[in-house]
């Protein structure tokens, strides 16, 4: 029985571990069918800018089109 998971995430894509475990997150639930909605406020919503330039990690913009691509539902 597939279940909804709503995460929120209001931090900047490389302050700390938050961005990276809110995609981990989101990517084992929906990897189990689950549904998953994702809220962005306040800094959160920089995550989701178009041509980020990481370097030695993880690209919060490209994780993030990626889960969307498998269903993640994102609320900025």
């Amino acid at each position: 029985m597939a279940k909804t998971f709503t995460l929120f995430l209001f931090t900047s894509p490389y302050a700390g571990e938050y961005t990276y475990t809110t995609i981990r997150l989101a990517e084992s639930a929906l990897n189990k069918n689950h549904r998953v909605n994702l809220i962005a406020s306040g800094d959160g919503v920089y995550n989701f800018l178009k041509g980020q330039k990481a370097k030695g990690i993880p690209n919060a913009e490209e994780e993030f089109t990626r889960l969307i691509k498998k269903g993640l539902k994102v609320y900025l």
